[in-house]
């Protein structure tokens, strides 16, 4: 330990100033800090919003489906809880209406009657209303 201390008395203090200039630079300066943390939010800003467009990406290719050959359609769809669902499926030319709950799918009826719905058009109130109706003759028919 003792070299070492009279090693660093017979060197000049020019070069002992140099060599702290050269290790004072490679340390990182607090001085830019504000330069910084705008590269970083630019940079953070950059990845979440790459994520959000690939997400967009992700959901257009999904939507793109070859629509001229599909058997089953879903023409409707109804909430009935949190778990449980109605849907009006068309098989061919038949519509079936299935009750779907966690883990099970039930076939309820047959229509005798398809129901038609406009072309881009959701089901809307009215369609709950003309399922029970027919739903109603159906029962009826039975009796």
């Amino acid at each position: 330990m003792i070299r070492w201390i009279t090693a660093l008395a017979w060197v000049p203090a020019p070069v002992l100033a140099a060599e702290a200039q050269t290790a004072a630079s490679r340390l990182p300066s607090t001085g830019n800090l504000p330069g910084q943390l705008g590269q970083l939010l630019v940079g953070l800003l950059l990845v979440i919003g790459l994520i959000f467009l690939l997400a967009w990406v992700v959901r257009r290719i999904q939507n793109i489906t070859p629509r001229g050959g599909q058997v089953i359609k879903l023409v409707a769809s109804q909430a009935l809880g949190p778990r449980d669902r109605l849907l009006l499926v068309q098989v061919g030319g038949e519509q079936i209406l299935l009750g779907l709950s966690s883990g099970r799918i039930t076939p309820l009826h047959v229509l005798a009657e398809p129901v038609h719905l406009p072309d881009g058009e959701p089901a809307s109130p009215e369609f709950a209303q003309r399922l029970m109706e027919l739903l109603g003759k159906d029962q009826k028919d039975k009796s």
